[in-house]
């Protein structure tokens, strides 16, 4: 049984709902500029996060066990003992919706074709895309 003393703590909240609060010996992020692990011991950090999937291993299943959680941004705080992720939005797989994810894609298209020279238009369609995408590869993957 792995050391109970060199689990991180991580906690996944939603203004809505708490979907995990255990222990675990490694949690992965949706970092803005790409995925970061965490183990026990990491420095201290603040990040905010992009669309994509949190991956606790060895929650309370198990120690080989793997939960995996869709965010659609956010923040997380990094600590050595503990991982809090702070998300607009998070989905279990089996909550994912995909016929509203690929309404969104399409959607998120739309807004980017129709953007012109507006920079925002092409930040907002970024990110309705990104998050489309993403739902859609975790829908994928429980598969």
């Amino acid at each position: 049984m792995a050391d109970e003393t060199n689990q991180l703590r991580v906690r996944l909240v939603t203004p809505e709902r708490t979907l995990f609060e255990h222990g675990a010996s490694a949690v992965e992020l949706p970092g803005k500029s790409g995925y970061m692990e965490v183990l026990f011991g990491h420095a201290p950090l603040l990040t905010e996060l992009g669309a994509g999937d949190v991956t606790v291993h060895g929650g309370p299943d198990g120690p080989d066990s793997v939960s995996r959680y869709n965010v659609s941004w956010g923040f997380a705080e990094v600590l050595p003992d503990r991982v809090t992720v702070l998300a607009s939005d998070a989905l279990k797989p089996e909550e994912i919706d995909v016929d509203r994810a690929e309404t969104q894609l399409v959607r998120g298209q739309k807004l980017w074709n129709e953007a012109g020279e507006s920079e925002e238009a092409y930040t907002e369609a970024l990110r309705v895309i990104a998050e489309a995408e993403a739902k859609l590869a975790t829908a994928a993957e429980k598969q």
